[in-house]
């Protein structure tokens, strides 16, 4: 996963477990893409403890998703959805009803792994 993807996920399903102060730093250099000095100026703390801080929300972040894996579980429903769609689709050309029969068996599968993970 990108950094910047995974940042964002993670602060998404996490962000509410952080402190407010390290919500609001996290989400200044996270999202509104402010320099350390920027957000040391509006917060009042030295560089290094912006650096620090958002390394420690970093850290504090994947440890959540070490034990939850609601990001991983996340990702996986979305992959599966999107097969879903993608079998949904029109029929193509000369598709046989076996095969036809096939991508519904499939569809059913994947709905049916989908609701047991929810």
């Amino acid at each position: 996963m990108d950094k910047i993807y995974e940042q964002t996920m993670l602060f998404d399903f996490y962000g509410e477990l952080l402190t407010e102060h390290q919500r609001l730093v996290y989400t200044e250099a996270v999202y509104n893409d402010l320099s350390l000095g920027e957000i040391a100026e509006e917060c009042g703390i030295s560089r290094q403890g912006v650096h620090d801080l958002i390394r420690r929300c970093n850290k504090i972040l994947r440890e959540y998703e070490n034990k939850l894996h609601l990001v991983e579980r996340f990702a996986k429903a979305k992959e599966t959805v999107r097969e879903i769609q993608e079998l949904s689709g029109v029929p193509g050309e000369g598709e046989s009803a076996g095969e036809l029969q096939d991508r519904l068996e499939r569809i059913g599968m994947l709905s049916r792994e989908l609701q047991e993970e929810l």
